[in-house]
């Protein structure tokens, strides 16, 4: 699983020209599953996600996590975090979860951040979004499940 956090002033993500999610000050994270992703991983991908100190804090410094800063989350799916380009030019995405698997793990993702966050939001998995935000820094994190020994 591959989360990537960029801190954002605003955010806001539309679907046939509707709004579907908007945040104010937080996070907008684009999240990915490959294979041997599961509830456990989600769970130590959030806890992880949500306890990082990557808010200024009164001094300046990258001290503060999103509950101490009344941060919002607006999550999107993104299959394209497992693109592998080491062959070629053309992105292969063998290693993301196929959309049926992908769907069903990003439905608990979801409904395992709101109960930690209740405020989160949410794109439209599988849907052709248009995602517009403010990064604040530019301030961009990933979190691979692999690399953090999360996976399987």
């Amino acid at each position: 699983m591959r989360i990537v956090i960029q801190e954002a002033k605003d955010a806001r993500v539309e679907v046939d020209n509707q709004v579907v999610g908007a945040i104010d000050h937080g996070e907008v994270i684009l999240v990915g599953f490959t294979q041997n992703d599961g509830e456990k991983t989600i769970d130590k991908m959030i806890t992880k996600m949500l306890n990082l100190r990557i808010f200024p804090d009164e001094n300046g410094n990258t001290n503060l996590n999103l509950e101490q800063t009344n941060g919002k989350v607006l999550a999107v799916s993104q299959f394209t975090l497992y693109a592998d380009v080491t062959k070629g030019n053309r992105p292969s995405f063998v290693h993301a979860l196929p959309k049926e698997e992908a769907g069903k793990l990003f439905e608990i993702f979801a409904t395992k951040l709101k109960e930690r966050l209740p405020d989160a939001q949410f794109g439209r998995f599988h849907a052709d979004m248009m995602v517009t935000f403010t990064n604040v820094g530019p301030f961009t994190i990933l979190l691979d499940s692999a690399e953090l020994g999360y996976a399987g």
